[in-house]
């Protein structure tokens, strides 16, 4: 049985570009953390702000996208995704004009509330672009192309971004004069402007070649049943209920690795943030040549195996980057680790979460599943409490935590295929 068919080749091609799309907001917001902290001086859980405001806004768009796109077409959200998206990139200019990270923020919540609408879109439009029996190996190779474009974001931010930092440190800011500080700052908060304001541009033109493309519209059939109906129907069904929450602690382990990575090797091999960084960009690229190793091995492994096994790696790896603080090497070398070992998890819990939920419910039912990268806004701001208060590499029994939840729904899964097969 083909993965995909001829017939939906262009349209899960183009769908296929938004997962890389999105890819470079998540991963030039991580590195923003980084930034900030040098640029305004500030601590671990004040730049963990930036990925509250990031994935609240998932939270906040999720359930209303879905209600958009089940009222007109997949095609009608990714068009109201990209605006969004666009919007917030160029937000980033009157940002810097007043200098207020709360600007910042704001403009971040709308951008990721664009990624949001895309996400809830492109998912489950992926999923219905075939058999059910293959969907999600279908959805691991459209995700396979999201780590691509957080290679991207990387790259950016490391040379437009990262790179435009001056090395001083908050105790040599605070000792310049206020007009020094203003112009350094001014220099520092440009780059990162001009880097997501030039994002937002390219964005615009997507979004025009996108209003010009035929693409199926995914008509639902079911708009007259109530939300509350599908809802129950969905909670009841125990996979889908514990993929939601399996997914919440995933997001927020993902989130939480990433963001204090550029922090963690910076203190275990003495280098600056545009150096760290380039570790960091180590970590995605490991992660998306995971993503397509994990891809090929669904062909004789079931999923949730898949995904028990890659549990257990990751908390394994994240126990030995808390009890190897100091050693340099073997301490980076496991957090890279981490990452390939989280390529899956994502794709994977989201496919057996909607199998066989149906294509009207699957709608509503992603945004529960997009809702759930809440994970990401609640767990990173605590991890960074957890890192100001007991440092960086301590941070990481946090996503230790979450990949125990991850392990323990991957778990039942198998039991209960193993229990059918009985």
């Amino acid at each position: 049985m083909k993965t995909i068919e001829k017939k939906f080749l262009l349209p899960f091609c183009l769908v296929t570009v938004l997962f890389l799309l999105w890819g470079i907001a998540n991963n030039m917001t991580d590195t923003l953390l980084s930034a900030f902290k040098r640029i305004m001086s500030m601590s671990d859980t004040q730049t963990s702000l930036i990925q509250f405001a990031f994935y609240g806004s998932y939270f906040c768009f999720a359930l209303p996208a879905a209600l958009y796109i089940r009222k007109f077409s997949y095609k009608s959200g990714v068009i109201l995704g990209l605006g969004l998206y666009a919007a917030g990139a160029i937000l980033f200019f009157p940002a810097a004009k007043v200098a207020s990270y709360g600007f910042y923020l704001a403009a971040i919540y709308i951008l990721a509330g664009g990624c949001s609408i895309l996400e809830t879109t492109a998912n489950p439009y992926i999923l219905s672009m075939g058999a059910p029996e293959t969907a999600t190996r279908r959805l691991n190779i459209a995700q396979s192309f999201n780590p691509l474009g957080s290679i991207t974001g990387i790259l950016l931010s490391q040379y437009f971004i990262l790179g435009e930092l001056s090395s001083a440190s908050a105790a040599e800011r605070a000792a310049m004069s206020p007009e020094q500080l203003e112009a350094m700052q001014a220099h520092e908060l440009g780059a990162v402007t001009g880097t997501y304001m030039t994002l937002g541009f390219v964005l615009l033109a997507i979004l025009v070649v996108m209003l010009l493309v035929k693409m199926p519209e995914g008509g639902d059939s079911g708009q007259g049943e109530r939300l509350g109906t599908i809802f129950r129907r969905l909670f009841a069904n125990k996979t889908y209920a514990g993929g939601v929450v399996a997914q919440f602690f995933y997001v927020g382990a993902q989130i939480g690795v990433w963001s204090f990575t550029i922090r963690l090797v910076m203190q275990e091999l003495g280098i600056l943030e545009a150096k760290a960084a380039s570790i960091y960009l180590a970590s995605i690229i490991c992660f998306s040549a995971a993503r397509f190793v994990f891809t090929w091995l669904m062909k004789w492994v079931k999923p949730a195996r898949l995904l028990l096994w890659a549990a257990a790696a990751d908390i394994l790896l994240c126990l030995l980057v808390f009890l190897c603080k100091g050693t340099g090497w073997p301490c980076v070398i496991a957090l890279i680790a981490v990452s390939f070992f989280m390529s899956l998890m994502f794709p994977t819990i989201y496919g057996i979460a909607l199998d066989g939920v149906g294509e009207n419910d699957a709608k509503i039912g992603a945004s529960g599943l997009i809702m759930a990268i809440l994970g990401g806004a609640l767990l990173t701001p605590l991890q960074g409490k957890v890192s100001d208060l007991f440092g960086v590499n301590a941070s990481y029994l946090v996503p230790l935590v979450c990949f125990i939840v991850v392990l323990l729904y991957a778990r039942t899964v198998v039991h209960n295929c193993v229990e059918k097969i009985r």
